[in-house]
């Protein structure tokens, strides 16, 4: 596998497509399928990284009666402690 700073976002996420199809075909060897299984980890992994990167960057811009305020970006799931 490249190196995480040479897969994109996108490519990672064909790669993890593709291996899950493989492993839910249930037709490779289990040396194979544990190769697989590693490398999906590690896929899963880098597509989480890249995406707290890119939440970190955002931030909302709400409109209030003072203009234009920044405001960071904070998922959905921490509002309810998840």
């Amino acid at each position: 596998m490249e190196t995480n700073d040479q897969v994109s976002f996108e490519e990672a996420m064909d790669k993890l497509e593709t291996i899950v199809s493989r492993l839910e075909n249930g037709d490779v060897p289990l040396e194979t399928a544990i190769e697989l299984f590693q490398e999906g980890m590690k896929l899963s992994q880098l597509c989480g990284s890249k995406l707290e990167l890119v939440e970190r960057k955002i931030e909302l811009l709400i409109e209030t009666e003072q203009g234009v305020e920044r405001k960071p970006f904070a998922p959905v799931n921490e509002d309810r402690g998840e």
